[in-house]
Order: structure tokens, then sequence, then C-alpha cells
């Protein structure tokens, strides 16, 4: 079983906090790169093609959606040209809010999509536009009712807390409105701010101060206690959803599974072997031109990369990590390996232990990072 990923680079402009691999549109580039995305496609056939079944496919970028109905089209026709798709098979596609139509979400169910993850991050306008998004509350709420119109009945919505300058009114107005509008999934992170972004060159001119640690875990805490009054269980760190909604790809990621990663920047896991592609579109292009795999970077990992990998994802979700499953995959007891650190974090109310597993407490979440380390060292 394999995922597949296809990173969409293109973007009607950059967001403020964006570090993501992304272009704005051109026309030129952007046909370029439909060619080279089935010509890597191919590339992966002859080892992956019929022999495996694809059991989810997530296009993200950038903005997938600021691709043409016709575009998106093309995309999946290559999809399956080149691979076996699973009947029933998850398939989410990123969307902006501002670059749907009703035409397009349309072709996008013609297509076989069946999951649509909106980037929405706050309700309030004037903080959509100071983290430098290209719409409004108002386009997204339609966008949205467009989408339920046209037939999707599993749909994401993307908030983002501890923003500048927002209040922690601001943010329960946030999820209030967005819990209204009952979507299957919510993910709600707290904002990081990542060099080389605007954001961050805003910070460093002073133009904002970042909230305090304190601040975050408490609008935390309250995400978490709230959506699960609406009925959203939090399955991982940041990704709440209704029963039977949970994300299958991303879940692929946190347990580790295989997946391929098409496009430039976009990473996979492939038989033991992490890689990641080139990012710039020319240098892509290049190697294509030639028959060879756009990667850029690869890393075999030995059996303690695996370990260390099952941990630290495993621990991301709710359900944390099972100890026959860890048993089998490693030949490993986990208790007897890491008691020490069983035993301290325990003792911190970090993690909790019952006779099937190991999972984070409440605690243990809001310093999760701090948690992984113990268990790295």
């Amino acid at each position: 079983m394999f995922g597949l990923y296809i990173h969409v680079p293109f973007c009607v402009k950059k967001c403020n906090y964006c570090d993501f691999n992304s272009f704005k549109l051109d026309i030129i580039s952007k046909k370029t790169y439909l060619e080279d995305l089935k010509k890597e496609m191919e590339l992966y056939k002859s080892e992956i093609g019929n022999n495996e079944e694809i059991t989810s496919i997530f296009l993200g970028g950038g903005t997938p959606s600021i691709l043409s109905g016709d575009e998106i089209k093309y995309i999946f026709k290559c999809i399956n040209d080149n691979f076996n798709i699973k009947k029933g098979a998850e398939i989410t596609i990123e969307c902006n809010p501002g670059t749907l139509t009703l035409e397009k979400l349309q072709d996008m169910k013609d297509v076989g999509i069946n999951r649509l993850s909106m980037g929405l991050q706050a309700t309030q306008n004037n903080h959509l536009e100071y983290i430098g998004r290209i719409h409004t509350y108002e386009e997204f709420e339609k966008n949205y009712k467009e989408a339920l119109n046209v037939g999707f009945d599993n749909i994401n919505i993307d908030l983002m807390y501890c923003l500048p300058n927002q209040s922690f009114d601001d943010w329960k107005e946030s999820l209030e409105k967005i819990t209204d509008l009952n979507p299957t999934h919510i993910s709600a992170y707290s904002l990081i701010l990542e060099e080389d972004t605007e954001l961050y060159n805003m910070y460093e001119r002073k133009e904002f101060r970042l909230m305090d640690e304190d601040t975050d875990i408490d609008m935390y805490e309250y995400t978490i206690k709230y959506l699960k009054s609406k009925g959203y269980n939090q399955y991982e760190i940041s990704n709440y959803s209704k029963d039977g909604f949970e994300c299958e790809h991303n879940k692929l990621y946190w347990k580790c599974g295989h997946y391929i990663g098409i496009g430039p920047g976009a990473s996979g896991y492939i038989k033991n072997t992490r890689y990641g592609n080139l990012c710039d579109l020319n240098e892509y292009h290049k190697l294509l031109m030639k028959n060879e795999r756009p990667i850029d970077n690869k890393e075999i990992l030995n059996i303690e990369d695996k370990i260390e990998e099952k941990i630290f994802m495993g621990l991301r979700m709710n359900e944390g990590i099972n100890f026959d499953d860890f048993k089998k995959q490693f030949n490993i007891d986990f208790l007897e390996r890491y008691h020490k650190q069983i035993k301290d974090l325990s003792d911190k109310h970090l993690i909790r232990i019952s006779e099937e597993n190991i999972a984070l407490t409440q605690k243990g979440r809001e310093i999760s990072n701090t948690v992984f380390i113990e268990f790295m060292n």
C-alpha cells in the first residue's frame, strides 16, 4: 500500500507566514510543470505501477486549486494512467478561497476528488489581510457552501492561532463560526515563525510581538475542550475530526507508511529511502528531460532511524504506539528498552501507559518536543 503526494507549487501570491516551495503563477511555467508531472509519474510507473495499490492521494502546495478544471483533469488522467488506485481511496485537494468556482468544484468532483482541505486560518478579515491571505472570510464561506452544494461531504478547514495581534476572543470567535458550519474535520495550528518569510521579517522589524508560551498553551487547551464539546475528536496534536473522518493520508505519514512524492519540492518514502525533489522548477525540469528522477537528496534509513521515526510520529497521534506492533516491526520490547524514559516521563505525568500502548497525556502534548527528545536520547 502506498500514498501519493503531488506538489503544486503555484500561488496567486505567497502568504506572509509561508515557507513552502511555492512561486507566483505564470502560464509558461505551469504548462511545463504539467508536462513534467506526467514524465515523473511515468518514471515511477515501472517501479510502483500496478504492483502496489495507491490507498490515498493528496494534492498539496502551493495552491492546487489555482489550476483550471481542465488542468486538474489532466493530472488525474496521468495518475490513472500510471498507478493502480484503490477503489474508495481518499483523494484530497488543498483549496484556497478566492481560487474556487462552482464549475471548478464540479470538475474536482467529476475526477474523483472526495475530500477538500480549505485554507482559511482566521474568520476576521483584518487578520487575513495581515498574514497575506488573498481572500475574505465572506469569500471562504461562499466557496464552502458551494462545495456542499456540489456534493462534497468531507471537508477540512485549516485555522491558526497565536497570530499577530490576535486576541483570545478572536480565536474563540473563529472556532464558533467554523463549528457552526459543521465541517467534518478541523486542523488547528499554532503559528510558527519561519525564517525567510515576510512575517518573520515583520517580527524582526518589531511590527508585532509574539504571544507568550502560557497564552499559546491556554489557547491550545481551549481548542481541544471546545471542539470536543462540538463533536470533534482530537486524534493528532493539531487535528480534530467527526467520527469516521480522520485524514487517512496524514495518518499514513504519522504511521511511517510508504508514499510517492511527485512535483518540485515534494518528498517521498519508498523502500527504506526518504527523498526530496529539487525545488527549482528549471532544475527539476532538466533532470526529467534526461529521464532521471528529479531528486535533490535522499537518506537510507537504518533500524535506529526507523525506531526514532516510529516514536516521534507515533506519539503525535492520540492513540500512541502499540506495543505489539512495535515488537512485530522491530523485535524489541518497548517497555524493556525504554523503561527509564517511561518512568521519568510517567512521574512527570507527560505520558500514559496501558497494557497495549503508550501515549502522550494532555500535558505531554503541550510540550511534545520535550517528550520526543527524551526517547531520542
